[in-house]
């Protein structure tokens, strides 16, 4: 992957991981109730599944280069279009609400709040569905799908773990805020999916 492309996919790697989703949801929730200690098993879980569906929609990449790299332009249009309309859903879905149940705090275990993050993003269809349209918008299919899959994964991977990181660390201090302009907040993280969609086919 040329340095250029890898620049451009992070800081749109970085956007995304920014906008509202089940996992930055869960993760402000655990980090509220929780804290930010056990709130980490939450982040772990979630970068896992993350990984496991990053990998999954690859294969499929894969597969469909296999077949021709015609597949690979049309994936691009058509993975445009998606996010377009993703992100006229964001721009039009309510504030973030945290929910703060008192009586789960007693109970809570490591390993429920990592199961927690993996099966958010693990089980989501919407995630296959998106990574199938986002990464498509990177893929040099000249050069080596598996090297190309690393530092995609790796680079998306470790973004999504310290931005759910620091959504949980600082809960507390947040949630008041995202009360107050959690609709602005989705307008522009909606905005950023629409341009994403909109700019990304063009620029191979």
């Amino acid at each position: 992957m040329a340095f250029h492309v890898w620049f451009i996919y992070t800081l749109a790697a970085l956007g995304l991981s920014l906008s509202p989703g089940p996992n930055s949801l869960l993760a402000l929730t655990h980090g509220a109730l929780h804290g930010r200690r056990m709130a980490l098993h939450t982040v772990l879980g979630g970068s896992l599944g993350f990984l496991l569906i990053i990998a999954l929609s690859m294969f499929g990449i894969g597969a469909l280069l296999k077949a021709s790299v015609a597949w690979l332009v049309a994936l691009k249009w058509l993975g445009g279009a998606y996010l377009v309309w993703l992100g006229i859903q964001v721009w039009r879905s309510p504030p973030i609400q945290l929910a703060t149940d008192a009586a789960v705090v007693a109970e809570v275990r490591g390993f429920s709040l990592f199961r927690q993050g993996f099966l958010a993003a693990a089980t989501n269809p919407k995630g296959i569905l998106f990574f199938a349209a986002f990464l498509p918008q990177f893929i040099d299919a000249q050069r080596s799908l598996a090297i190309q899959f690393l530092v995609i994964a790796a680079t998306f991977v470790v973004l999504e773990f310290l931005t759910e990181f620091v959504l949980a660390s600082l809960a507390q201090q947040i949630a008041s805020w995202l009360a107050r302009v959690g609709r602005a907040f989705n307008r522009a993280c909606g905005a950023v999916f629409v341009g994403l969609g909109l700019l990304l086919p063009l620029r191979a």
